[in-house]
């Protein structure tokens, strides 16, 4: 068993929507933060349905009494990042300080927290503490005079751990492993949502590993084992199969849905924070910033100042890997197919969309046809009825599998009809949609 195998998709899901393009403060996407497994104090949870205090997942596990469980709940705890101006009576907290002319703004940064134990014995239950603090770093300018100060706060949190297990019937030696995460920090009086935040898990997630036995999986689990992993209750979080395929002793518990054995794509240079995302549109939009929005988002955070530099400094053999590859494919074995698939139109001799023709109103419509769109009322796209009276040129006649008829046609008036056609890219429309014209 080794942890370390599951720990780069992990750090993926610590960040996961930490800080979105464009990478500012100052972005309406980035007011609104920490949406991934949030586990807040009790005393929130209570006054706000859609939060929770707490985390559990359940999981069916083939080991028996001996086997023994490493848990490492990872977290990020917030960390308020306040900018203070220096005046002639002390200092006064502002939204942003220019220091010759690198902006220093206020911000709640993160501090990666892990908690890792071993749990023999079960029922077992794990407290932890993680402190708060305070640290000031003194702001000068270029003459060496103090102009303000940076003051990072973060306050104490504590919860509890509880792993717990118990026999599934059946011959196959299975139990359903239950991991429970709680929040017990105390906040007296409950206010915002951001005021709840530095008292709570962020980005919460568990990777648990087994010694002495295999986890099942709860995407594609065994006959066996079905009945049981759909009665599984997962609360915030959701566990998959982690490290190399073929590997079950490691589980990651994470508060986003994933795939078995999910793994970060070798082409990718380094986290940008939404995985959900494309990293070479990512790169495009970053690096079509301009130098102000630049200097904003390296003010914002340093992390968002290390996604700006790494693809400043991106050559172009890296970037081009950003643009797509290829993993399903085989080997191919065995005689090449002869046999043209069903659905190619070269299946059928008697098929061919570029001289075919129907007959609309006595006139022949075929390659090459202007047609005036008529959409009929049996459109479910509302937006086909915005095309009502357009001019389009028929680029095809096609049939479907019930051979029925349909014209593939291009905008008469579009400046990309060219680039659609040569994209094989067309608009469909039945004959009875459409009125001869020439």
């Amino acid at each position: 068993m080794n942890l370390d195998t599951a720990r780069s998709v992990a750090d993926a899901v610590l960040y996961e929507g930490y800080l979105l393009y464009p990478y500012r403060a100052s972005a309406q996407k980035n007011r609104s933060r920490w949406q991934f497994g949030v586990v807040m104090p009790g005393a929130y949870a209570a006054i706000d349905p859609s939060e929770n205090s707490f985390t559990q997942a359940e999981m069916v596990v083939e080991a028996g009494a001996e086997a023994t469980f490493t848990v490492a709940l990872r977290f990020l705890h917030v960390q308020q990042r306040t900018v203070e101006r220096a005046t002639g009576a002390g200092f006064v907290a502002v939204d942003s300080l220019d220091v010759d002319g690198t902006p220093l703004s206020s911000w709640d940064e993160a501090v990666e927290c892990e908690i890792t134990f071993t749990a023999a014995e079960l029922p077992y239950e794990y407290p932890f503490e993680v402190d708060g603090g305070e640290d000031t770093e003194p702001v000068c300018d270029c003459r060496g005079a103090p102009v303000g100060r940076v003051v990072r706060r973060r306050r104490d949190i504590c919860g509890v751990v509880t792993v717990s297990a118990r026999p599934l019937p059946g011959p196959w030696g299975a139990r359903l492993l239950r991991v429970r995460v709680e929040n017990r920090t105390p906040l007296p009086r409950p206010g915002s949502r951001e005021a709840a935040l530095p008292a709570a898990l962020v980005a919460s997630h568990t990777v648990i590993g087994v010694t002495g036995g295999a986890f099942v999986s709860m995407v594609d689990p065994p006959e066996w084992a079905a009945e049981a992993v759909a009665g599984c209750v997962n609360i915030g979080t959701w566990p998959v199969l982690a490290g190399p395929p073929g590997q079950r002793d490691v589980a990651l518990c994470a508060p986003i849905i994933l795939y078995d054995h999910p793994e970060i794509a070798p082409e990718s240079p380094g986290d940008m924070f939404d995985a959900t995302e494309i990293d070479e549109i990512l790169t495009l939009r970053t690096l079509a910033l301009t130098d102000e929005e630049k200097r904003e988002a390296r003010a914002t955070d340093p992390r968002a100042a290390a996604v700006i530099d790494r693809v400043e400094a991106m050559d172009r053999p890296t970037l081009e890997r950003l643009h797509g590859a290829i993993r399903y494919l085989r080997p191919v074995t065995g005689p090449p197919a002869t046999d043209t698939p069903w659905w190619d139109p070269g299946a059928d001799a008697s098929v061919s969309p570029f001289t075919d023709a129907v007959e609309i109103a006595g006139v022949r419509v075929a390659h090459g046809s202007t047609v005036r769109l008529r959409p009929g009322s049996r459109r479910a796209d509302a937006q086909d009825m915005f095309l009502a009276g357009r001019l389009a040129t028929v680029e095809a006649v096609l049939l479907d599998v019930d051979n029925r008829p349909y014209l593939a046609v291009t905008l008469l008036d579009d400046p990309a009809a060219d680039l659609q056609r040569s994209h094989g890219r067309y608009l469909y429309f039945a004959p009875d949609e459409v009125e001869a014209v020439s």
